[in-house]
């Protein structure tokens, strides 16, 4: 890791998602999105941990004895449910505004998370059973350096799960028009051209020595706000593990 010095981050999204960090918490503020998403997130993460490393889907605490790494963490809406799990968790943001808001927030949860704000290529060496990114890579300026960094951050037998929104007509429409122009999403928050199709992210994994073991898409349900499977139109999550 000593030579992945690659700047990924765009100084103008951080400041972007930095400005938001007072809010992140409040399910009902600018970041009520991402408090519908979470859950559905958190089900399929937990779903691929218990086959990846065989766990009882009963047990409360399914990352006990591994680490965990959050990229793009925010206020840590989901580093805090990582650590829940078990997992010694470390959170990395490119906004110190939100590395500010998690570790408060994880204090007042009585949390022991390692936050740190800056590129993940400045992180101390060393790997993690479980990396996770979440909404990040089409955020960022070199999305293959980007994705070579969180590969070299996964440790042998380890997994890695994605999600990013899908480059369709319709995620233009609902994503980026229509949410920003009703006030579900913070205006600026998405640029269509950066999203990735799901072939374009497999190409990104494969050629950072990855292999995907499974893909489900996201979509929008009447009665939850979201739910997986079925079209990955507009967002799909990713699992990956090093391949062979």
């Amino acid at each position: 890791m000593a030579g992945m010095t690659a700047a990924t981050i765009n100084p103008h999204e951080a400041a972007h998602f930095g400005a938001l960090a007072a809010d992140w918490w409040d399910p009902h503020g600018s970041s009520a999105m991402l408090h519908k998403l979470n859950p559905v997130r958190l089900s399929y993460i937990r779903d691929r941990i218990d086959a990846h490393w065989h766990v009882d889907a009963r047990e409360r605490h399914p990352l006990a004895g591994r680490t965990a790494i959050d990229v793009g963490c925010g206020a840590g809406l989901l580093a805090e449910p990582l650590a829940r799990m078990g997992a010694n968790v470390t959170g990395v943001d490119a906004a110190p505004e939100n590395i500010a808001a998690a570790r408060e927030h994880a204090a007042g949860q009585g949390l022991s998370i390692h936050y740190h704000a800056g590129e993940l290529a400045a992180l101390p060496p060393a790997m993690f059973d479980l990396v996770t990114s979440m909404e990040v890579v089409e955020h960022v300026t070199d999305p293959a350096a980007f994705i070579g960094e969180l590969a070299a951050r996964l440790a042998p037998g380890g997994l890695m799960i994605l999600s990013t929104p899908n480059r369709t007509m319709l995620s233009k429409l609902l994503l980026v028009e229509a949410a920003e122009r009703v006030g579900a999403v913070p205006r600026g928050t998405h640029d269509w051209d950066q999203f990735l199709r799901p072939d374009e992210l497999t190409s990104l994994l494969e050629g950072a020595g990855l292999e995907v073991i499974d893909r489900t898409g996201l979509s929008p349900s009447p009665a939850k706000g979201f739910k997986l499977g079925g079209s990955e139109a507009l967002n799909y999550l990713v699992a990956a593990r090093h391949a062979g």
